[in-house]
């Protein structure tokens, strides 16, 4: 342990970073640098850096990465059109490599000895900080807290936290019951621009209904029976496969993200109710909000029908599968995941054009598609008299597609001589 001089802590500013300062000082004997990223998340980041400092951190810094975060992850995301298993739009799965690479900066630029983060052993995030740091810096010490200390309950953090002189935020307090249900966020939560996850409590049990409708539950998007009964329209323009505008209005991307979350969440677009395959084996429920991503995605989808041949639409979606389980699963930082975003970026370069689309009490309706590169041609897809398809023709193709089908069946009937 005397090696280690100086950790980069991934700080959100909760009570579990916040004893881990303390806690890393007392069994390490060194130097805490707390690092928190900004991917968009509603926080006070003053009040967290001043926490940081408060319970014993040298250097605290917040990195605001949300432009990044947009464009770098979650619109490559979009653009393969990864949804793991084929629901989950990777909301919390693309953040967790870009904090990992914040968090190797960090260790480059102060010289630390080691990364550190607050992960539990029973989830995902773990294995999806821990191949960024891998991948990145792979000499570099990894502590992860939650596998190593006696600590095993909130109530067993508060004490330390109390003996230590960390900060106690009023949710941090020991609460009845009934005061857990009644606080603002009930839930166990991730939340960034792209969207917010909720975990835990009555959701544990897949045979309760979300009470969509409680206080404190949604913050991102209105339950869809509240949501306004007049519909909404809206037109996302792509340029190589990447959103520039929104209704006519060039948009940055943080800027069109948040344009669309708050569109997306008047109508109560993007709710997702999800049972998933955690990659540490067992099964997770988890209720999301992803209201400006699930416009996009769908806006994406319906471009690429018109802008993509067939082969690579059908091969593309294929792919789309095997991104998504390498994003989810932390594997952002292979080869293979670089290769597919260089097979994805190639399919991008005709996809241009744009989507409008309704909003009206959760659903997304497909209202039109325009693009210069559209392979839809309306004189040969018409039932109607045309001039440019010759149909006697399609039966020397179905003579010659058939043709395998057709000696298959004659040699299973001996009739081949």
């Amino acid at each position: 342990m005397s090696e280690i001089k100086k950790v980069v802590l991934a700080y959100s500013g909760g009570l579990d970073t916040s004893v881990i300062i303390p806690w890393l000082k007392e069994n390490y004997d060194c130097e805490v640098i707390a690092c928190t990223v900004n991917l968009g998340q509603p926080e006070d980041f003053d009040a967290i850096h001043e926490k940081a400092l408060k319970s014993g951190a040298s250097v605290a810094e917040t990195l605001d990465v949300r432009r990044e975060f947009i464009e770098e992850y979650a619109y490559k995301v979009l653009q393969a059109g990864g949804r793991y298993e084929g629901r989950y739009l990777l909301g919390t799965s693309f953040a967790r490599p870009l904090i990992g690479k914040c968090l190797v900066d960090m260790a480059k630029k102060y010289g630390a000895d080691a990364i550190c983060h607050g992960a539990t052993g029973k989830g995902n995030d773990q294995v999806r900080f821990e191949l960024a740091v891998k991948a990145l810096a792979p000499h570099m010490k990894i502590i992860a807290p939650w596998r190593l200390w006696d600590m095993k309950s909130r109530e067993d953090e508060m004490a330390y936290a109390e003996a230590h002189n960390v900060p106690i935020d009023k949710f941090d307090e020991k609460q009845t019951e009934e005061e857990k249900a009644a606080q603002k966020y009930p839930y166990s939560m991730d939340w960034n621009m792209w969207h917010l996850s909720h975990e835990g409590l009555d959701l544990e049990d897949p045979a309760n209904q979300p009470t969509y409708g409680k206080d404190g539950f949604l913050e991102m998007t209105v339950p869809p029976k509240q949501a306004p009964d007049d519909s909404a329209f809206v037109t996302i323009s792509f340029e190589k496969g990447v959103p520039v505008a929104v209704n006519g209005e060039a948009l940055a991307p943080v800027a069109l993200v948040d344009a669309l979350n708050k569109i997306g969440g008047a109508h109560g677009v993007g709710l997702l109710d999800m049972v998933e395959n955690r990659l540490v084996g067992m099964k997770s429920r988890g209720v999301y909000e992803t209201p400006g991503g699930s416009i996009l995605y769908k806006a994406h989808e319906l471009l690429e029908q018109i802008c993509l041949d067939r082969d690579t639409l059908h091969y593309k979606l294929l792919v789309a599968e095997q991104f998504a389980e390498l994003t989810y699963f932390g594997k952002w930082f292979t080869p293979l995941h670089e290769a597919i975003r260089a097979f994805i970026d190639k399919t991008q370069e005709y996809v241009t054009g744009d989507v409008k689309l309704e909003l009206y009490k959760g659903n997304i309706i497909p209202a039109g598609i325009t693009s210069p590169y559209s392979q839809y041609y309306e004189e040969l897809a018409t039932f109607g008299e045309d001039h440019v398809y010759d149909q006697a023709e399609s039966k020397g193709f179905i003579d010659l597609f058939g043709l395998s089908i057709k000696m298959n069946a004659l040699a299973k009937q001996g009739k081949i001589k």
